[in-house]
């Protein structure tokens, strides 16, 4: 692998410079050329000295394997992403949740002078040594969704909201049975010993508890579909009654969907999560259960590049005042329903 001129990096403080929920800032302020206008989720489309190509730069991406359709998306994101600058050459390592091998791709990167990597780690504290070899060569990493375990370890971080999405599906629920005190709401969580699924969990709890609903029935799967179809049976077999379910996950969604199918329950409305496009298009048919989902954006690793590439070429982003690119993103978890399916479906990974 061939890179062009290391830049040199000067590591920023511990403290965090500023933190912007909205993932558009990124996608809609770097690219090349102007997107058209129609295009989904608010994207500010005003030209910027960002849309002129620059001095060509290099950028290394690892992540895990592609075995879970939020994964892949966020690869494919990624490539799509790369391929709008004429400025950048990408550098995929094969995805892998072999912590040595994804060390092993690291040091390679930077062996050969990148200019920049995105890395989405298979375990944050397992990388974090070789992230932080990454920042003392020089090399701006941009950390994508597992932080590493120290702040210097990464240039920029870009984070999902997994509170915010269950402060989302939870709000949606109120939305929907708030003059119902009575509603039975149901959860079919991920896998309950991981952070994120903690955080969703509660964001979920906190967000019933303020329209003086609650978790009735409860859960929890592992991300499959064969998972997800098992979870759900025990779920309908225990709650012969049901008013809405969260599911956390859309690709074990597949799995819930086909339970509730196989069991003929249709008395309930159920809110996915991740934001597939299979869930979307089931959304847009309307004959389903599933009537909203709530998105943990699989653009973040199409974020990491476009940072990666500002970074690199020590540019701004160009909607906010600051010198320099933030020290941390956090995504915005909104929720899909039928009324805006179409701004968000085409940016949607396939479970």
């Amino acid at each position: 692998m061939s890179a062009t001129r290391q830049r040199p990096f000067r590591r920023l403080p511990y403290a965090t410079v500023a933190l912007l929920s909205a993932g558009v800032l990124v996608a809609g302020c770097t690219s090349n050329t102007p997107e058209e206008s129609g295009g989904g989720g608010g994207a500010n489309e005003a030209a910027s000295a960002n849309d002129e190509p620059g001095e060509t730069v290099t950028i290394g991406f690892s992540a895990p394997a592609a075995d879970h359709g939020w994964m892949a998306g966020i690869t494919e994101a990624a490539r799509a992403e790369a391929e709008k600058y004429e400025d950048v050459e990408l550098v995929v390592a094969e995805g892998t949740n072999d912590v040595s091998t994804q060390i092993s791709q690291v040091e390679t990167f930077i062996n050969d002078g990148v200019d920049a990597i995105v890395l989405l780690p298979f375990d944050g504290a397992a990388m974090t040594p070789v992230a932080l070899q990454a920042m003392e060569a020089g090399i701006p990493v941009i950390n994508v969704d597992r932080e590493f375990d120290s702040p210097f370890a990464a240039r920029a971080t870009i984070l999902g909201d997994n509170y915010g999405m269950g402060v989302s599906a939870g709000t949606y629920v109120c939305e929907q049975l708030g003059d119902n005190p009575d509603a039975v709401v149901a959860e079919i969580a991920g896998i309950d010993s991981l952070p994120l699924t903690q955080d969703r969990s509660q964001g979920f709890a906190d967000a019933l508890a303020d329209c003086g609903l609650n978790v009735d029935n409860r859960v929890a799967a592992d991300f499959t579909v064969e998972g997800g179809e098992e979870a759900a049976a025990n779920l309908l077999q225990a709650a012969p009654q049901i008013d809405a379910i969260w599911n956390h996950d859309d690709d074990q969604g597949v799995g819930v969907l086909a339970a509730i199918q196989n069991a003929g329950r249709d008395e309930f409305f159920m809110v996915g999560g991740a934001g597939s496009a299979n869930a979307m298009r089931a959304i847009q048919e309307g004959n389903s259960v599933l009537q909203a989902t709530v998105i943990y954006p699989s653009t973040q690793g199409a974020d990491g590049i476009a940072l990666a590439r500002l970074v690199a070429q020590d540019k701004n982003l160009s909607d906010v005042a600051s010198q320099e690119v933030p020290r941390q993103i956090v995504l915005n978890a909104p929720v899909v329903t039928a009324d805006n399916v179409d701004q968000y479906i085409d940016s949607a990974f396939e479970s």
